[in-house]
């Protein structure tokens, strides 16, 4: 007995705070390293959703400076609508305090943990309370906290509360000092410019330890906030259903109606009926096996799915495209966006891009972006549905080699955006294996997977003809300079044999040995007059070009020069200028089929 109750005087109720403080892995605060990472993911999530509510296209500053020998303090600064001051002190210094956990829709951060995770993980490292600022409109001065966490009461402690001076109209801006390393700042580099991909609204500017970053926006447009909607029926649990009918005044039809995503008085009726409940009693009056009757029958009843264009915000494929055009250079981009699909009552939609050549590394396996909600997803690559679908998909059959994931300069960006968003653990890494969203991913991939196909197969054949061009530029001059001398006669124009063989466009550059210049050639060897583009990056500015360009614009040490050219069927078109073989040469407004760019050299 007296063990008993030595035992029941141990034990105590444990605040949200004093577990995450002890379990701060959960969070991805597992390493100092992967500290770093965490709270800038997490203050940048909450930047880029207080702008896209208020419809403002983000301006976001990230610094890390060294304080100490092993202390940096992070900065995270926004535009957004800043916070009001009663309610900053609960946003930063009480854990699961938020506004989207009972909202069905999509957003980045929903549990309310993040950023005051990062704080609780600040003092716990270095005791130095987190400082923040904010400024709600240019009526009203910005103010300066500074925030500990009482992780006994999971309550804040506001060390000091002061109105400023901030040159800020409406913002808001936290610093957070803690124990760490910048050993993985490679992948925090990565967590930006992944960011800036999938945020193709968002400029980011960063200060890393005195490296300047900058990340500009190739959308000009802001995010239409996604709407919360009521909960469907199908994506109900018993515990939801009798708190929702417990706090309800209505009576149980309008209840059905009221209550629940795409329930008409038809479905409502259907419903009651399965369930025999009369429509006029009082859904707070219905006991507990009359819920779990009425949840029967809701899962029974065929209904539509909640509506994805309210609560749902995808990318798009065209801001997919601009958002990686924006960060790599690619041969082949494409993107697909899935129609929205349904688990468990709740919407998702799946997008996809597909990303060939250009600076990519061409050998290893390719690169893997995966993102949820926005968020990219760096860690735990091998636990997530993502991986696991791409794996799956046999990408020989799309002229890929393959080793789990594709190999060689290949990108694969896959976005799962949704109102509940499966993942694995609360640091959001991966994200579940649900069947539906596996099969969505899978389906877009094949798709982009056959269109990247006839992309390389078009490049060998043009690689081919480029080489037989080559090869008939080249060679036939010199037969017939070979001919001449042999014959003693004058050296015949094999221009209409070229045009025979040829029958295209053919763009010809060389320097030529005599006079040093640089020479680019255009014959149309088609039966149409073709209007074109030539652009001519060089060394060299062109200023005694033979045709005066159009444009000349600087490019670091090179010229970008473009001239805009129509040359009539079966005639051709010449420039030369002062130039080294340094310079490349190529053409828009031809149709892929019909052109043909010959590099030659020093004749």
């Amino acid at each position: 007995m007296d063990l008993a109750e030595e035992l029941a005087a141990q034990q105590r109720s444990i605040s949200v705070a004093e577990f995450f403080e002890k379990n701060k892995h959960l969070l991805g605060f597992d390493s100092p390293t992967r500290g770093i990472i965490t709270t800038i993911k997490e203050a940048i999530d909450n930047s880029l959703d207080a702008c896209e509510e208020a419809e403002v296209l983000p301006d976001i500053y990230v610094g890390i400076k060294r304080v100490d020998k092993d202390v940096y303090r992070i900065i995270v600064e926004d535009n957004g609508p800043g916070i009001i001051p009663k309610q900053v002190p609960y946003v930063f210094g009480k854990l699961l305090y938020g506004s989207r956990f009972h909202q069905i829709k999509q957003s980045r951060g929903q549990q309310g943990i993040g950023i005051s995770a990062a704080v609780m993980y600040a003092q716990l490292t270095t005791g130095v309370p987190t400082v923040v600022i904010s400024r709600t409109g240019h009526k009203s001065k910005a103010h300066r906290f500074e925030i500990l966490i009482k992780t006994e009461q999971n309550e804040p402690q506001v060390l000091k509360d002061e109105e400023i001076d901030w040159d800020r109209m409406h913002g808001t801006r936290v610093e957070i000092e803690f124990k760490s390393t910048l050993a993985a700042k490679k992948k925090l580099i990565d967590y930006l410019r992944y960011t800036a991909v999938v945020n193709p609204h968002a400029r980011i500017q960063a200060d890393i330890d005195g490296e300047k970053y900058t990340y500009e926006r190739a959308v000009e447009q802001a995010i239409v906030p996604p709407k919360a909607i009521a909960p469907h029926p199908h994506g109900i649990e018993f515990g939801q259903l009798k708190r929702m009918a417990d706090t309800s005044k209505d009576k149980v039809k309008d209840f059905l109606i009221n209550g629940f995503s795409r329930v008409g008085e038809k479905s409502a009726d259907e419903i009651l009926g399965i369930a025999k409940i009369k429509p006029d009693r009082k859904a707070s009056g219905l006991t507990s096996d009359e819920l779990k009757v009425l949840l029967d029958a809701m899962q029974t009843v065929q209904i539509p799915p909640p509506p994805a264009s309210v609560c749902l915000s995808p990318i798009g494929e065209e801001s997919i495209v601009q958002g990686i055009d924006k960060e790599y250079e690619l041969d082949f981009v494409r993107s697909k966006t899935r129609k929205s699909q349904v688990f468990s009552g709740h919407p998702f939609i799946v997008e996809a891009a597909i990303g060939y050549g250009g600076k990519l590394d061409g050998d290893g396996p390719g690169q893997l972006l995966r993102f949820a909600n926005r968020v990219p997803l760096l860690y735990q690559q091998g636990a997530c549905v993502i991986t696991e679908a791409v794996s799956g998909i046999n990408w020989k059959l799309y002229n890929l080699s393959q080793q789990g994931l594709p190999m060689g300069p290949v990108l694969i960006l896959v976005h799962v955006a949704s109102t509940n968003v499966p993942f694995t653990s609360e640091s959001k890494d991966a994200i579940a294996a649900i069947p539906e969203i596996q099969k969505e991913i899978t389906l877009a991939l094949q798709e982009l997977g056959r269109e990247l196909k006839n992309f390389i197969s078009r490049r060998d054949k043009n690689r081919q003809v480029e080489e037989r061009a080559r090869a008939v530029c080249a060679i036939l001059p010199d037969i017939a300079a070979k001919v001449s001398e042999i014959v003693e006669k004058p050296v015949p124009d094999v221009t209409p044999l070229e045009a025979q063989i040829m029958r295209k466009v053919v763009v010809k550059k060389r320097v030529n040995n005599e006079t040093g210049k640089t020479e680019i050639v255009i014959n149309n060897f088609t039966r149409n007059a073709v209007t074109l583009t030539l652009y001519c990056m060089s060394p060299d500015n062109a200023a005694d070009s033979l045709v005066k360009p159009d444009f000349t614009d600087t490019i670091g040490d090179e010229f970008n020069i473009v001239w805009k050219i129509n040359v009539e069927p079966e005639s051709s078109w010449k420039t030369e200028f002062s130039g080294t073989a340094h310079s490349t040469v190529s053409v828009r407004g031809v149709e892929e089929k019909l052109l043909v760019v010959v590099d030659l050299a020093g004749i």
